[in-house]
């Protein structure tokens, strides 16, 4: 059996501060493998939101008495921590949405706008992308009659950069790169310092979705060069409706607003408005305030863990997951089958001794019987399975609370499943 290692160092120390985890599943212990659709929460985390609703509850920037300063200063104090976090130069260049998928269609707005897309332009993408990068880019692209472009895939899993080239997939026509950090079927860890060049090279605006980058190794987002990076909060131990955009505060500064309502102005006239510097010119009426604070305290959580041992742990049980999936009976990985260059989720398929698929939603039923929480379908990632010809796969994904006797769980009712299957 491979060797745990490092696995079972950080979830033995925090694994008490998750109170979900103490649940069973009928006779079974829940093994929670799910964790790149949504991070469970630590005590400290919800008890920063109940406290704020429990004392501090109040809206932000209009309310001039205790109560609304108090919910100001948690509500700023969580950009702060946030900007502090993923490496910005000031607080001003974090602006909350309710999710990585709204950062991404606010970004899709208003640089189409800013830099008057249209026929002629080209926006590149990629295969293996979420449909959240996928969707706000067709949907500028049909609103301007741009084009849309994407890079392929390798056997491997890994984005086709040989192919890309030869192709000339960015050119002069490229106004907008848009990929994600970490694909969230995959695991692939693209290399976006080199992306981000190739975008800048040609003078395109270089956009990352990092929502599954974030929560899993300490990021710096200016270090990368990009000019735009969305993530969301519910993956990285914090509360869910509430989301990320990261920018270079003067492109931020250049762009118009997204949507229009309360605080995102200067001077409301019948005839005209006038706009509020960033962020707020992108935070139209009443933002998500608890929720702010609660992914203050799960950045605090964080740092406290210290990015580089939460880094090691990921590392060290997707290592620990890839080698028992491995040496598992009908089981096939998708995507890069070592640590190298690859993040914490798992996808794969699974087949009976005489070659019957079994469909993923049928194996995610029956690792639930078991008590093993995975994900099966195409992971908001369809035509990246349409690329690798299936309809859909199963996920396990991994965070700091997860342990090798988790994965033992797994490839236990896996094999139960194929057993299952292959007798009926």
């Amino acid at each position: 059996m491979p060797d745990r290692g490092d696995a079972t160092l950080l979830p033995a120390r925090v694994r008490a501060d998750f109170p979900i985890l103490s649940r069973r599943v009928g006779d079974y212990p829940l093994a929670y493998l799910d964790s790149a659709n949504t991070s469970h929460k630590p005590q400290a985390v919800i008890d920063a939101i109940a406290t704020h609703y429990a004392e501090h509850n109040a809206n932000v920037a209009r309310a001039m008495h205790m109560l609304g300063a108090e919910a100001t200063a948690g509500f700023e104090g969580g950009r702060a921590k946030v900007a502090t976090f993923v490496g910005a130069t000031r607080p001003e260049e974090v602006v909350f949405t309710k999710n990585a998928s709204e950062a991404l269609n606010l970004a899709a707005h208003t640089l189409g706008q800013h830099l008057g897309i249209g026929p002629g332009d080209e926006i590149v993408i990629s295969v293996l992308e979420h449909h959240s990068n996928i969707v706000p880019w067709q949907l500028l692209c049909q609103r301007t009659g741009a084009t849309l472009r994407w890079f392929d895939v390798t056997e491997e899993g890994r984005l086709d950069l040989a192919e890309a080239d030869a192709e000339g997939l960015i050119n002069e026509a490229t106004k907008i790169v848009s990929l994600a950090w970490v694909s969230n079927v995959l695991g692939t860890v693209n290399p976006v310092a080199d992306l981000v060049a190739r975008a800048h090279a040609v003078g395109a605006i270089a956009v990352l979705d990092a929502s599954q980058a974030v929560p899993q190794f300490g990021v710096d987002l200016p270090a990368t060069g990009a000019d735009l990076v969305v993530f969301t909060g519910h993956k990285m131990l914090g509360p869910t409706g509430i989301g990320v955009l990261w920018g270079r505060y003067d492109l931020l500064a250049e762009l118009p607003p997204f949507l229009g309502g309360g605080e995102m102005i200067e001077v409301v006239t019948m005839e005209r408005s006038t706009y509020a510097p960033p962020p707020a010119r992108f935070e139209a009426g009443t933002p998500p305030i608890a929720q702010a604070v609660g992914l203050g305290a799960a950045v605090d959580y964080l740092t406290a863990l210290g990015m580089d041992a939460v880094a090691a742990h990921e590392q060290a049980i997707t290592g620990y997951a890839l080698d028992r999936l491995n040496e598992a009976s009908g089981v096939h990985i998708l995507g890069p089958t070592d640590t190298k260059d690859r993040g914490g989720a798992i996808s794969f398929t699974l087949t009976t001794g005489d070659g019957f698929a079994i469909h993923p939603h049928d194996i995610m039923q029956m690792l639930d019987s078991r008590g093993v929480a995975v994900r099966g379908g195409h992971h908001c990632a369809r035509p990246l399975h349409k690329r690798l010809g299936i309809q859909a796969s199963t996920r396990a994904s991994f965070s700091v609370y997860t342990t090798p006797q988790e994965i033992d769980q797994l490839v236990d009712a896996l094999a139960y499943t194929r057993d299952f299957f292959g007798r009926h």
